[in-house]
Formats: structure tokens, C-alpha cells, sequence
């Protein structure tokens, strides 16, 4: 069994929160010196461990306080109650630029930031020019970070941090501002870590990420520990979650279309044909769209798109290209996408319907997100992934 290398035990952390605050001693003296303040749990009775050579994501909604939890890991913030011990020498990426000078060269700040990390001054000169190979700052590394992108600036910082050669990286979700080729980099570099016996804990809003390069998850919510454990029951938790009838904002651009027809509601339905809100993976479903046409719309087609909560569109199927679209449409009505398997792993996905013109150029109606659907495991599905391929594995002679 591996040792755990960090130990949270039932560690609590609470932040003022000032209604008024005084801002003068005549204010002060007024209200007798005190100020009106409200006390915030951020954290509150949290305790877990995470074993030497692991990668783990904390995760939850904003505010959750898994941010909060990360920065006590690394000793930024000191519990309230609890304590939080570490074994190993510790390497954190929590802030954008974080230790850096904007008027010093990039260069300059590698010897500062590595220094304020622990390494001394031959370390970092033997690792130069690895550092700055890694960050693709190039013959950007004399110039003052100040007019530095800010992917420059976080790749410059996470190449410093993990040249620290640290038993355990903290990493926040400032990779979100990297670009695809960085991200490839960094996983690699993840996993080469995670090889080498070294810990990983990161902070992410990418489910997928969680899933498909995590072995340990942990669900925060509102300060709470609600789940830990592997990674695709912890992230189906918290996906499943979600409150499914929840008032979706009519921002615009939710919904859009010059009106002549419109998609009046949309159904998920079993076999039996009952209406449904959750679906298991591998399992019939039909996706019913009821419309309503004020005039007669000439050769109209239907689309669905799915959407993951990351904003991936895992599929968009249409009825042209079904060869499924009449003449016209008048009055009201409905048309159906039957799936025999539904083949989405376990997960928390959006649905955007659409009724356009034959050429998909010219919207009727669109709406956006406008049902969400749950995904549960139905017998054993692929560990990793969106799509569930259904296929079967044979040895042959």
C-alpha cells in the first residue's frame, strides 16, 4: 500500500466577511468600534488523505472551496481548526505569475521564482535551459514579463515549478489559459511524474480531464467534503447533481430564430415511451421534438446537438442527412430521433435542439441548452472517454 503524503485532518477555514467596515474613527466611535461582520465558513469539517505517486483533483462548483483547500495544502492559508500535514518537498502553481516581477526579464524571474521555490542558484542554471525549452518563451526570455501574453506568463511559471524536480505538484486551473500543444505538454509531464513516484493534486473544472488522468477525486460543496474516491463515481456524483429543473437564465442567445416555426418542447423517452430525465448508457432512447408552425415553412429540418458541460459537442445529428425532411410543415406536430443504444458514458450532458431552412443557413428557431440529461452506468463501460464504442475484446491463436 502507498503512504499517504498528505493528511487533512478535519481542517476548517473561515473568512470575514465585512457588511460595514469602519472607515473613519469618527465612524468607529459612533457604532462604539465595531465593525458589522459576518463570519464564512470556507471549509468546514474536512478531512481526507492522498497516497504517494497519485494524481488527484479536487473539484465542485465556484466557491465550492476546493481553491481554498489547496492553498492550505501548500501552507499559503493556515487552518482554523484541523491540520494539514505534507510529506516531500512541495512545488505549487496556484496563481497566474504568481512570485513574478513584471519588471524584471523572464529570465531574471526564473533565478527569482526558483529561488522563492527552494532551488539554488546551480540548480537553476543547470536547468535553464530546460525550463525555458519547456515554457516555448524562446527569444522572448529577456523581455520584461510585464508585456508578456498571459500564456506566456503561466507557461514560464509551470515550467519553473515543476523544474523544481517536487514529491508534490499543486497545480490550480490556471492551465485552462494554455494552448492545446502546452496542455499535451503538461499531461506528459504529468505522467511522467506520476512514474517517477511523485503527487499531483490539481484543481479543474474539465470532468473529462478528471477522469481520463486522475485516479482519486475529490467533490467539494460549499465548504463540505460530499465525495471521495475514483475518479468517474466522484465526478458522476457530482454531475448528477446538478439540479436538472434549475431556471436557466433567458440571457440572450439562448434562444433565437425568425419565428415562422418553433420548437414548442422537447422530450426524452424510454422504450415504454414515458418521459424521462435520465437515461442509462447503452439503453434506448428517443429524443422527441414538438414544433409549431404559424405559416407553412417549406422543406424544414430538425437537428439535435449534444453538448458535454465543457462545452464539447459530442454529436449533432440532423434530418437531412437522414433524408428525413418533407415538403412542408403547417400547424403542430412533432418529429423523433430514435436511438436503439444510447451510447454516451456516464456523465451530465446538454441538448440543443434547432428547426432551420433546408441549407442550415437560416434559423426558425434555436434553443440553446435547452434540456439537460443524465447518464447513468448500466453494466461495465469504458473507464475513460465520452462515447461508449460497445465493442468486444478476442485474443486470436
Amino acid at each position: 500500500m502507498a503512504q499517504p503524503v498528505v493528511v487533512v485532518d478535519h481542517v476548517s477555514k473561515k473568512y470575514r466577511l465585512y457588511r460595514e467596515r469602519n472607515n473613519s474613527i469618527k465612524i468607529a466611535l459612533m457604532r462604539g468600534g465595531r465593525a458589522k461582520v459576518d463570519m464564512f465558513w470556507a471549509l468546514d469539517d474536512v478531512s481526507f488523505e492522498i497516497e504517494q505517486g497519485s494524481t488527484a483533483a479536487l473539484i465542485g462548483e465556484n466557491g465550492s472551496g476546493k481553491s481554498t483547500m489547496l492553498k492550505c495544502i501548500a501552507k499559503i492559508l493556515r487552518p482554523d481548526k484541523g491540520a494539514v500535514s505534507v510529506t516531500g518537498k512541495m512545488s505549487a502553481l496556484l496563481e497566474l505569475g504568481a512570485g513574478f516581477h513584471p519588471e524584471l526579464s523572464g529570465r531574471e524571474n526564473v533565478f527569482l521564482n526558483g529561488a522563492i521555490l527552494g532551488l539554488k542558484q546551480k540548480e537553476l542554471q543547470a536547468r535553464f535551459d530546460d525550463i525555458v525549452e519547456f515554457a516555448g518563451i524562446g527569444q522572448f526570455i529577456d523581455e520584461p514579463v510585464k508585456n508578456y501574453s498571459s500564456g506566456m506568463y503561466v507557461r514560464l511559471g509551470f515550467s519553473v515549478a515543476i523544474n523544481v524536480d517536487p514529491d508534490i505538484l499543486l497545480v490550480d486551473e490556471v492551465l485552462a489559459v494554455g494552448d492545446e500543444a502546452f496542455q499535451r505538454k503538461c499531461l506528459e509531464r504529468f505522467n511522467e511524474l506520476k512514474s517517477n513516484g511523485k503527487t499531483v493534486i490539481i484543481v479543474s473544472h474539465s470532468m473529462t480531464s478528471v477522469v481520463n488522468m486522475c485516479d482519486h477525486a475529490i467533490w467539494f460543496k460549499k465548504g463540505h467534503k460530499m465525495a471521495d474516491g475514483k475518479p468517474r463515481e466522484v465526478v458522476e456524483a457530482y454531475t448528477g447533481s446538478l439540479n436538472l429543473n434549475e431556471h436557466r437564465a433567458t440571457e440572450r442567445g439562448d434562444r433565437w430564430g425568425s419565428g415562422e416555426a418553433q420548437i414548442e418542447k422537447v422530450e426524452l423517452l424510454d422504450h415504454h415511451g414515458s418521459p424521462v430525465t435520465r437515461v442509462g448508457s447503452g439503453e434506448p432512447l428517443t429524443v422527441r421534438l414538438w414544433y409549431a408552425a404559424n405559416e407553412p415553412v417549406a422543406r424544414p429540418v430538425f437537428s439535435v446537438a449534444i453538448v458535454t458541460l465543457e462545452g464539447l459537442v459530442v454529436s449533432g445529428p440532423t434530418t437531412r442527412e437522414h433524408g428525413e425532411v418533407p415538403e412542408k410543415i403547417d400547424g403542430d406536430g412533432y418529429v423523433d430521433l430514435h436511438l436503439d443504444r444510447f451510447p454516451l458514458l456516464p456523465g451530465t450532458y446538454d441538448l440543443t435542439a434547432s428547426l432551420t431552412d433546408y441549407t442550415l443557413a437560416h434559423p426558425y428557431d434555436v434553443r440553446r441548452n435547452v434540456l439537460r440529461l443524465d447518464v447513468d452506468r448500466k453494466g461495465e463501460v469504458e473507464p475513460a472517454g465520452v462515447v461508449s464504442l460497445g465493442g468486444h475484446w478476442a485474443f486470436g491463436p
